[in-house]
């Protein structure tokens, strides 16, 4: 039953702060959109939601890097609690343009980036067969 919906009000989200947490993060899948990159890694079943930002110095200056990443903690903030999985860590980041971007498109980027990360995580992994034979090549009769 570890798929039951966890009420929002029960719903704990917690800030990432360790490096450890964001390189582990990176190598889970992700989802762009827009102005904003998300990943989303599985962690346990706890009802805990972790989420980290980030904005590289392509963002700008500490000016403009901070204030990419405060419009994304308020669209995460209004977001998350309702989109969110217990038990996964996400990383938002920010992409060029994220500061100049209208706050509805904002929040549109947010809200499809974790919807999609829900349905892929949904998605039934492909039967993957370790084994696979080669197609033998027929005989040439000359």
């Amino acid at each position: 039953m570890a798929d039951a919906p966890v009420p929002i009000e029960r719903l704990t989200i917690e800030r990432l702060k360790k490096r450890a947490d964001f390189l582990a993060c990176a190598r889970a899948p992700s989802c762009a959109r827009g102005a904003i990159v998300v990943q989303a890694r599985p962690r346990d079943e706890t009802p805990l939601v972790r989420a980290g930002f980030t904005a590289t110095k392509r963002i700008g200056g500490a000016v403009q890097r901070n204030r990419a990443k405060r419009r994304m903690r308020e669209a995460v903030r209004r977001l998350l609690p309702e989109l969110a999985h217990p038990g996964f860590d996400y990383v938002f980041i920010a992409r060029g343009g994220v500061i100049a971007r209208p706050w509805e498109r904002l929040l549109d980027d947010v809200k499809s980036a974790l919807i999609r990360l829900a349905a892929d995580r949904d998605r039934p992994a492909p039967d993957l067969d370790p084994v696979r034979t080669a197609p033998t090549p027929s005989a040439k009769d000359d």
